[in-house]
């Protein structure tokens, strides 16, 4: 069986980069596997305005600041910038962290911080999903050393683009997040080495059906795509420990907890109970968690995810 893996992913918001970066740090010392942040422009928990960091500026000061995880965006936001530019920038963190970068990409689904920055939010979803499917097939191309011109009448107009230098990594990661069936998941079929969702193992397994029907279509060996649950975890000695910590990230973070009550990718409890949790995604084929950390970033359960919760999940699968 798999073992487990552990990424961080590090809320932007609410936070200063000394923080910011101490956690990370820790998170590399502890062993996770991968350390992530957000790519927004405003707070997108509670109060859209509040301090946040931007994303591909955060890692490049994760890559000099961490030695041993991999590095990402979770997600990048493709209406942000141009394909060109994302490759470009990537490939340079690739070598400023000796290796460890991932391309993150997502469809981008937050309208405000696009209408404040005046960037091009599209007609709808769906558009933006087109856009991030042409924006993958030519960063795959780019990274993988070769010329891109786009096609006629697409979103982008690359003539004759080649990267160099080109990146650490023989092959740089590519990580997507979502799960709409139409074309998210198609677009993972065929073009990412990883994929974040977020639900049940009911909804995953699910999903993961989808996700190996587009890759049949496509010619794509499923096995070769590393599935990540996304889940936002604090874990105490009791239950209602852990919910006092989280009612006071929560506060920290300006998000009353009304706002967040019907939202069950909060998971709080005991070490045991994490365990039970993460053993149900293993069973539909989800051996990587993702797990978000509120400012001012919760150690505690930091590290008993690694000391506790990683040994006991490996030990009994």
């Amino acid at each position: 069986m798999t073992q487990l893996r552990i990424g961080a992913v590090l809320w932007s918001q609410a936070t200063d980069w000394a923080g910011f970066l101490s956690a990370a740090q820790r998170a590399d010392e502890l062993g996770y596997d991968s350390i992530w942040t957000w790519d927004h422009l405003y707070a997108i928990f509670g109060e859209p305005d509040q301090p946040i960091v931007e994303g591909y500026t955060a890692l490049a000061g994760l890559a000099m600041g961490t030695e041993k995880a991999g590095i990402g965006l979770l997600v990048g936001a493709n209406t942000f910038r141009n394909p060109g530019l994302v490759a470009k920038s990537v490939i340079t963190v690739d070598h400023m962290s000796a290796g460890r970068a991932i391309l993150g990409l997502g469809g981008a689904w937050f309208g405000l911080e696009h209408t404040a920055f005046g960037i091009d939010f599209g007609t709808g979803f769906g558009q933006r999903l087109d856009w991030m499917d042409e924006a993958t097939v030519a960063i795959r191309s780019l990274l993988d050393g070769k010329t891109v011109s786009s096609e006629d009448e697409g979103r982008y107009d690359f003539r004759d683009l080649h990267l160099n230098p080109l990146p650490v990594q023989k092959h740089l990661p590519i990580m997507i997040g979502g799960s709409g069936e139409r074309k998210t998941l198609r677009t993972v079929a065929a073009y990412a080495d990883q994929w974040n969702a977020f639900g049940s193992p009911e909804t995953l397994a699910h999903k993961d059906e989808v996700l190996r029907s587009h890759c049949e279509d496509v010619g794509r060996n499923h096995e070769k795509i590393e599935r990540t649950v996304g889940a936002k975890i604090v874990i105490r000695d009791t239950e209602a420990e852990a919910r006092r910590v989280l009612e006071d990230l929560m506060d920290h973070n300006r998000t009353p907890m009304a706002d967040i009550k019907e939202d069950d990718t909060f998971w709080v409890g005991t070490s045991d109970e994490m365990t039970e949790k993460l053993l149900a995604y293993r069973e539909v084929g989800f051996h990587t968690v993702l797990v978000e950390m509120p400012a001012p970033y919760d150690r505690e359960t930091m590290e008993r995810l690694v000391e506790v919760v990683r040994p006991a999940v490996d030990s009994a699968s």
